[in-house]
């Protein structure tokens, strides 16, 4: 897989139906996973977004979720630039570029989803998450 860059946008419990919206709108192929899909089962968010993810025919990526409980989410700042691929050392050195002189919300590690994932925003501001696919670190 190569790297790919697009918008992750973050909704407040409806992120079922905004990416099913979003579906209509541009086509595709829409996947949603569940908070209830990782080991949440019994939790009230359950039946949350943890990761959607729509690709388009017109090559567009799409990638949306309901924040969690604990993070903070304000409209104009629900959004985010994800970088996401398998490799390892492509992703390492933007992350490292990214964080530099910015701030990290979540450590680039493993993840209860298998992938090295983290969350950080850079020195203007911008808000980014990189996901590793499929790394043992």
């Amino acid at each position: 897989m190569t790297s790919r860059l697009n918008p992750y946008l973050s909704f407040n419990g409806d992120a079922r139906q905004a990416m099913e919206f979003y579906k209509e709108v541009f086509g595709g192929t829409l996947a949603l996973n569940v908070y209830g899909d990782f080991g949440q089962q019994e939790s009230p968010d359950a039946d949350r977004i943890m990761h959607g993810m729509l690709e388009t025919p017109s090559g567009f990526t799409l990638m949306g979720a309901d924040t969690p409980p604990n993070m903070e989410r304000a409209v104009g700042d629900n959004f985010a630039v994800s970088l996401s691929g398998d490799d390892d050392a492509e992703l390492r050195g933007y992350w490292e570029k990214l964080s530099a002189g910015g701030s990290v919300s979540v450590p680039l590690e493993k993840q209860m989803w298998g992938d090295v994932f983290g969350m950080c925003t850079d020195r203007f501001g911008i808000p980014w998450m990189v996901n590793i696919a499929g790394s043992e670190s």
